[in-house]
């Protein structure tokens, strides 16, 4: 793994990013607005600086784009992992100069991996994708709620509410596909990742919007990124149960529901999951296993740029 030339701690907040430059050995803090964002971004451009944030939604809206345009090496690390780091290293005050600090000592040991550059569409796509499983979530959470409904009245009120949630989550639909076929590259992948068996409009977004990754890293990185990659757990002549751990959940779950129906259909994930069952591994164990054989399908399927094939 390359060593950065130099390394940025930054601590985002609404307002304001709070900058620690370890090559320098200085702190400083800039509004969080376009101008000031895209003058720090040609900084680090020209020094080669790699810059290390938590993922905190939307308060980085300003900033990720803004280092993508400008070429510069980023990634975005979970705050609970932050916080782990910053326990294990001492850092035991919390205040936003401390913490742009941590951040750029972590990003000096543990080398973290650039993440890919997002375009304005697949930002956009995101978003969609996200009000999406919103929506679902509510339809979820009101159809749990009209189960357990006996007054008239109430019920005839969720049915209003649901009817309204089956319809808005089809017009997101229709903008998520709209926004598919608005970008080229996009909507080529998408036909791509369709050809296999259990993908779908849903599972396709998913990957496309938030595993940028697909096709550009090795199957066992492309499993690790979406946490389906087995982590020993052994200690002296105890030797534990693999477990999957980590990674990106949304990503995760799309792959088992995708997983779950490809073994409904007549594929060869279907066969691979029959002998799985058959040689006595349990049903979820087997089907995570197909959902991390699946992804490494769809791995080499945009990586070679050709449709998946059916044995014929």
């Amino acid at each position: 793994m390359s060593i950065h030339p130099g390394v940025m701690g930054i601590d985002i907040s609404k307002d304001f990013l709070d900058i620690f430059d370890a090559e320098q050995n200085s702190f400083r803090r800039i509004g969080n607005a376009a101008g000031a964002v895209a003058e720090l971004a040609r900084g680090c451009a020209e020094r080669g600086t790699f810059v290390l944030f938590e993922a905190t939604g939307h308060y980085d809206a300003v900033l990720r784009p803004a280092l993508s345009e400008a070429g510069v090496g980023f990634a975005r690390v979970n705050p609970a992992r932050a916080r782990d780091f910053a326990r294990a290293a001492g850092y035991l005050a919390k205040t936003d100069a401390v913490d742009a600090r941590m951040l750029a000592s972590m990003a000096q040991t543990l080398r973290p991996q650039v993440r890919e550059a997002s375009s304005p569409s697949r930002e956009r796509l995101a978003l969609w994708h996200k009000r999406r499983d919103q929506l679902v979530a509510m339809r979820q959470q009101e159809r749990t709620r009209r189960s357990d409904c006996a007054d008239p009245a109430l019920a005839a009120d969720l049915d209003q509410h649901l009817t309204y949630l089956d319809n808005a989550i089809r017009t997101v639909e229709r903008c998520i596909r709209d926004q598919l076929a608005r970008d080229r590259q996009m909507h080529q992948v998408q036909g791509l990742l369709q050809t296999a068996p259990g993908v779908g409009l849903v599972t396709a977004t998913t990957l496309i919007a938030l595993l940028p990754e697909l096709g550009r890293r090795s199957p066992k990185t492309i499993a690790a990124l979406a946490g389906l990659a087995p982590f020993n757990r052994d200690s002296g002549h105890h030797r534990g149960r693999r477990r999957i751990q980590g990674g990106r959940k949304r990503v995760r779950d799309a792959l088992y529901m995708a997983a779950l129906v490809a073994t409904r259909s007549d594929s060869v994930l279907r066969a691979a999951y029959l002998a799985m069952r058959n040689a006595g591994k349990a049903a979820k164990l087997a089907l995570i296993a197909i959902a991390r054989k699946l992804l490494v399908i769809l791995n080499a399927i945009v990586r070679d740029n050709a449709p998946f094939k059916y044995a014929t």
